[in-house]
């Protein structure tokens, strides 16, 4: 399961490296039923952590395709600094988020990147990625420094980089907020660069080449997005539970790419929500600070690690 799982080797070598090992031939079959095994009694733990989530004040959510069986898929990754949760569906939107099982029922901070979809659940609170604003406001930059209408990129990349030292300070002062008054002069700041970014950069289509097919340009696109989502664009700095981006989600769907770069695809179902089931232990065991090698031995004894129970879902 270490090898697998955690080190992330396809199983033939896996089982060349044991075979290697221990001096007799071991087959990718024995190993499969290893891993079989230890995601079956992983039950009660995904149960917790996925109660655990739903129930957080604060949670990350993210997205990417994944291969399965032989089509692309979608894998989901619900989590926050104590839990990881991932699922796997056919569909990318509404149905795989539903699939997943935390949204449809959480009522606390989601972070994300702004996936459409998201906005389906209008009974939480959304917080974006601003790391990814970031991003998108130096492609408009670059793409001409001089241009004047892109001025207000450069301020509202200015905005956003200051507010979030302004919130590090105060966080790291021990302040749980910022001033009633500074807070209002950061948020007026933005409704002008806002203003300003409508002013001289008015929508703008970009030909496709396929009749009656229009498409608004990157930095309009961005624009109406940062003026239309203002409240979840500037959530870290009203609450400061919120982080800034979203490199939690990320950090944890980052290990799930990179098994597929390294081991290809999952040739069935059943086998890619096993591993997902092992990571997810994995992932939220490191998170406890919890040895990998003695989460694995208490797996493998049939006897796995749980963290503590959250106080709104207490364990059975």
């Amino acid at each position: 399961m270490y090898l697998v799982s955690y080190q992330q080797l396809p199983y033939a070598w896996a089982a060349r490296l044991l075979s290697d090992w221990i001096g007799a031939p071991v087959s990718t079959g024995t190993l499969a039923a290893f891993i079989a095994r230890g995601a079956e009694d992983l039950g009660p733990f995904l149960d917790e952590i996925h109660a655990q989530i739903t129930a957080a004040p604060v949670a990350h959510f993210d997205e990417t395709g994944a291969r399965a069986q032989g089509k692309l898929r979608w894998l989901f990754c619900a989590s926050t600094d104590q839990a990881t949760f991932y699922s796997l569906h056919d569909k990318r939107g509404f149905d795989g988020l539903d699939h997943a099982g935390v949204l449809p029922h959480f009522h606390g901070v989601a972070v994300h990147d702004g996936f459409k979809p998201y906005r389906n659940y209008t009974h939480l609170e959304h917080a974006l990625c601003n790391v990814h604003h970031l991003r998108e406001l130096l492609g408009v930059i670059e793409a001409d420094p001089e241009d004047p209408q892109q001025a207000w990129a450069v301020q509202m990349d200015r905005l956003l980089r200051d507010l979030h030292d302004v919130v590090g300070r105060a966080r790291a002062s021990g302040k749980d907020h910022l001033e009633p008054s500074e807070l209002a002069g950061y948020r007026a700041t933005y409704e002008q660069i806002i203003t300003l970014g409508h002013h001289t950069n008015p929508a703008g289509t970009i030909p496709t080449g396929k009749r009656g097919v229009i498409r608004q340009t990157p930095a309009h696109n961005l624009l109406v997005r940062l003026d239309r989502d203002r409240e979840a664009v500037l959530r870290f700095a009203h609450d400061f539970r919120v982080p800034f981006d979203n490199n939690q989600a990320e950090r944890d769907i980052r290990m799930i790419k990179l098994q597929q770069k390294i081991s290809g695809c999952w040739r069935t179902i059943t086998g890619a929500e096993q591993f997902l089931a092992l990571r997810s232990y994995l992932s939220t065991a490191s998170k406890h600070h919890q040895p990998i090698a003695h989460a694995l031995t208490a797996l493998a004894a049939r006897h796995p690690w749980l963290p503590a129970a959250s106080p709104q879902h207490p364990a059975a």
